[in-house]
This record gives structure tokens, C-alpha cells and sequence, in this order.
């Protein structure tokens, strides 16, 4: 068994699995790999500055200004200088990035990029070709052990360093030592009602870390995807932002194209502005709906299959009607705080993609840069756990391995999910915060955990900002960004619930 364990199935920590080789890694997942990871639902695809005109500094300066002031520029600068390389990697490992005639990568653009530098599979496709070649990867890689069907359900920590992991597989607890864990576990995206994210995005890595003493940062800033089909699924399908950059309109039930006014760049507006501005005309009765009637729509079947797909599932026809939308939680920019390494704040445990929160989305995530994060942070890790003193897997002890840690009892999912959309969801107001704040104290478990960080944390956060907006602090403050462990956010909680919302001086760090 190897001495490194790898949370998690996705983009991010089979990338890491694989940059490891040939040295040993086991990976976890609790389904089939392939499947659960939001990695494989991806559409727009991979965010790198690699065609003529672009470079790394345009790359740059268009994710800061989307970040909104709360990006880690020095991370920015460093992530996206990596891009062609990690595409190098990808295109190593299989994966069949769409070319043109000459044989070229082909580019695409997407909401509040500056140039065309998406570079994607088959339209749509991108995440689940990415997948099948990594997994393709994974399957003939001899130093890569993966355990399916397998939940981690808590870390094991002693004098601060992180030693193993706890798990369950078909009910079975189970130990694996380590000299180092990789979280990547995903994203939070289950807390709210309605979702692009499957049924494993709710938190449940980040509560582990937590509860392991790392700094979680950022939480309070949550993506919610302006374009998710509005037809009664859930997950809800997603509409890739590229066929806005394609030329698809947004439109309401009196045919107004509503993001007139709202941002220079209308219908290509960063995704905070666009979700904002969908939510409102959908709260006004006036609907919302996305316009690829014509010839976008008529090619929509061959560019953007998975679009079509959910489309043809709710009677719809894209060459001729409209499409209904509405915004849906989409991706956490907020998470375990890493360094430019992937390390935590503890010892032992690295965080790799969405569950991770390097600083280089800020306030609000530029399109299709989360797959480059995934890559270059998962390559990062491999390479620091490679030069990490080894040091020897601590055994638990059997007494220890008797007391399975609990799970939550998801039957209160449902609640949770209803308090988080209403009062922590695409706008907010320190009354509905507080409200949640209190009904969470009454809550157990890993994803009240999870939510109590991004309340507490929107609560603290008394401006408007990127994916973060207050109704009653319409205003732009001066930036800062958000650090709590799990008790100082429990202690904040408390206080918070206890002043009726008067913020604590100790919630400033």
C-alpha cells in the first residue's frame, strides 16, 4: 500500500496520481472512476494563453479583474505562465484537443476572456474526454492503486501532522497510513437546491480538513452559473458560457435582452454580473431564457452535443425555441487554503483543485480556469510531496479504528439546502444570514460545517463583491480576504448569534 493517499477521482487528483508516477499512489473515490466528479461535467474546457496574440500577461490581467480585487496575484501570474505545459502533459496523456485544418489547437472564447484561449474537445465535451484519458492513464499506470466504491471519512492527526486516513467501503471501516494525503474532493455545490455539481459535491473534504485544523479561506464566495437549464433536473444541465461566446443572446419573456446596461460586455459579462442580473428577471416573473435560435441552434447537436442532449430530453429544439435558464451553485472559489505548493496549513495534507483555495479566482472564477488550476496545483503537489522529507506512516491503533467517525445523517440535506438558497444563495442580506447562522447551530454534521463557514463568512464580509453580494452592502469595500480555522469559526458563529449579527472584532484577521 503506498504511503501517499489521494482523496478523490477527479481532474485534480488523478492529474496528481499520475505526476507522481512512477512512485506510489493510492487513490479514493466513492464511485467508479469517471463517475461523481464534477471534473467529467465540464464543458467550456481548459483556459490557456497559447494562441497567436495571447500571452500569459493578457491571461493574467483578465483573471484578476474578474477576481475583483481578492486574486493572489503572484498566484495568478504563476498558474497561468504554467498552461502550456500542463496542456503539454494532457495531450501526453491522450487527451484529443479539437484542431483546425492545419493541425493546430483550436481556441474558443469565453465570458470576460480577452482573447480566444479555451481549448476544448468537441464543443462541450472537454470534461468528460479529459476524464476518459486520464482514467485510460490511470488503468495502465502500475505505480497507481485506485480503491472504488471507498468513502474517507475523517483524517487522522497526530502531534499536528496529518498520519492517515479513516475510511468505509460497503459499510466496512478500514485504515490507510500516510506521510502524505492529497484532498481533492471537490466542491460544496449540493449545499443549495439547485446545482450543476453530482451528488458527492457537499463538502465533505474541506469539513475533514477543517476538522484536521486547516485555515479554510475565502469561503463565503460561492459561483453560481448564470446558465443552467431550468427544466426539473437536478443536477441541473448546464448551457456552456461558450455558446454566449458563439453568440448566444439572453432574453426575457418580452423578448428584452436584459444585460443591456448591466456590463459593457453584455451576454459576455463576468458570471457574477450575468447570475445577478438572470436572478432578478426571473424574481420579476419576467423569465430568463438563452437565445440560440437560427443557425447556432441548427449546429448546436454537432458543436455542443451535451447541450443539445438536455435540450432534446425537456422537448426543446434550440433552432427554434428559447431556451429557460436560471442561476445554479456551480463552484466554490473559496476552500482549504494552500500555498504556491498545494500545501495546507497542516502538516502532512496537501488540497488540490476546487476543494482548495489558492487564490487565484479571488472574489469570482474566470471561465475554464479551475481545469488549469486542477493541473497545474495537482502537478505542484506531486513534485513538493516528491521533495517532502519522508518521514514513516503512523499505525493506528486497533481501539481507534472501533470508533468509526460518524457520518452525517443526510436526511436534514434537504433543510440545509433550503436555508442555504434562500438566505446564502445569489444575493444576501444580514438578516436571512443571521437566520441561517441559527438554524445551523442546531445542525450536525460535515455540510452544516461547511455552510456555518460560508455564513459566517459572507457575514464578516459587510460589501458586495465578485460572486459575493449583499443586498444591504450594495457598496465596494476596501479588498481583504477571509481566514478561519473551525473552532474561530464556531467561535464567531456563536458571537455572531448571540450580538444578533453585530460582527465581533475578532472576525477581522
Amino acid at each position: 500500500m503506498s504511503e501517499v493517499i489521494i482523496i478523490g477521482g477527479g481532474l485534480a487528483g488523478l492529474f496528481t496520481a499520475l505526476k507522481r508516477a512512477p512512485m506510489p499512489s493510492t487513490v479514493i473515490t466513492p464511485k467508479p472512476l469517471g463517475e461523481g466528479a464534477s471534473s467529467a461535467w465540464a464543458q467550456g474546457g481548459v483556459a490557456a494563453a497559447i494562441g497567436e496574440g495571447d500571452s500569459a500577461e493578457k491571461h493574467a490581467a483578465d483573471t484578476i479583474a474578474a477576481g475583483a480585487g481578492l486574486c493572489d496575484e503572484e498566484a495568478v501570474r504563476s498558474i497561468v505562465a504554467e498552461a502550456p505545459q500542463r496542456i503539454e502533459d494532457l495531450l501526453r496523456y491522450g487527451v484529443p484537443f479539437d484542431r483546425d485544418l492545419e493541425g493546430k489547437l483550436r481556441l474558443s472564447r469565453e465570458a470576460a476572456h480577452g482573447e480566444r484561449r479555451i481549448v476544448r474537445v468537441n464543443g462541450d465535451q472537454a470534461g468528460r474526454a479529459i476524464m476518459s484519458a486520464l482514467i485510460a492513464a490511470v488503468r495502465r499506470t502500475p505505480s497507481i492503486t485506485v480503491i472504488e466504491g471507498a468513502n474517507a471519512l475523517d483524517l487522522s492527526v497526530a502531534e499536528g501532522r496529518v498520519t492517515g486516513v479513516w475510511c468505509e467501503r460497503g459499510g466496512a471501516p478500514f485504515y490507510l497510513p500516510a506521510r502524505a494525503v492529497v484532498l481533492a474532493t471537490g466542491g460544496i455545490g449540493q449545499l443549495y437546491k439547485v446545482t450543476t455539481n453530482p451528488l458527492e459535491a457537499r463538502g465533505e473534504g474541506l469539513a475533514m480538513a477543517a476538522r484536521a485544523g486547516a485555515l479554510i479561506a475565502d469561503a463565503e464566495f460561492v459561483q453560481f452559473h448564470p446558465t443552467a437549464l431550468d427544466i426539473g433536473r437536478s443536477p441541473a444541465p448546464l448551457a456552456t458560457e461558450a455558446l454566449r461566446g458563439e453568440g448566444a443572446l439572453l432574453l426575457n419573456r418580452l423578448g428584452e435582452r436584459f444585460m443591456e446596461g448591466q456590463h459593457a460586455d453584455m451576454e459576455l459579462a463576468p458570471r457574477d454580473i450575468v447570475a445577478r442580473a438572470v436572478e432578478r428577471e426571473i424574481q420579476a416573473k419576467r423569465g430568463a431564457f438563452l437565445d440560440c435560435r437560427g443557425a447556432l441552434g441548427a449546429r448546436m447537436s454537432r458543436d455542443f452535443p451535451a447541450v443539445f442532449a438536455a435540450c432534446q430530453s425537456a422537448g426543446l429544439h434550440p433552432e427554434r425555441d428559447l431556451i429557460p435558464i436560471a442561476p445554479a451553485a456551480h463552484y466554490h472559489m473559496g476552500g482549504v487554503a494552500t500555498d504556491s505548493r498545494a500545501r495546507t496549513t497542516v502538516d502532512g495534507l496537501w488540497a488540490v483543485g476546487e476543494v482548495a483555495c489558492t487564490g487565484l479566482h479571488g472574489a469570482n472564477r474566470l471561465a475554464s480556469n479551475s481545469l488549469l488550476e486542477a493541473v497545474v496545483m495537482g502537478a505542484r503537489a506531486a513534485e513538493d510531496i516528491a521533495a517532502a522529507q519522508p518521514r514513516r506512516a503512523v499505525i493506528a491503533e486497533q481501539s481507534r479504528l472501533s470508533k468509526k467517525p460518524e457520518r452525517e445523517a443526510w436526511r436534514n440535506l434537504a433543510r440545509l439546502q433550503g436555508l442555504m438558497t434562500r438566505y446564502a444563495g445569489v444575493e444576501r442580506n444580514g438578516v436571512g444570514l443571521i437566520s441561517a447562522l441559527s438554524q445551523l447551530e442546531a445542525m450536525r454534521g460535515p455540510a452544516a460545517d461547511v455552510a456555518r463557514f460560508i455564513v459566517v463568512g459572507a457575514l464578516m464580509r459587510r460589501e458586495s463583491r465578485g460572486g459575493h453580494s449583499r443586498a444591504d452592502f450594495p457598496q465596494t469595500a476596501a479588498p481583504g480576504r477571509t481566514f478561519m480555522t473551525g473552532a474561530e469559526c464556531r467561535a464567531i458563529s456563536d458571537e455572531l448569534v448571540g450580538a444578533n449579527g453585530a460582527l465581533p472584532l475578532a472576525a477581522a484577521r
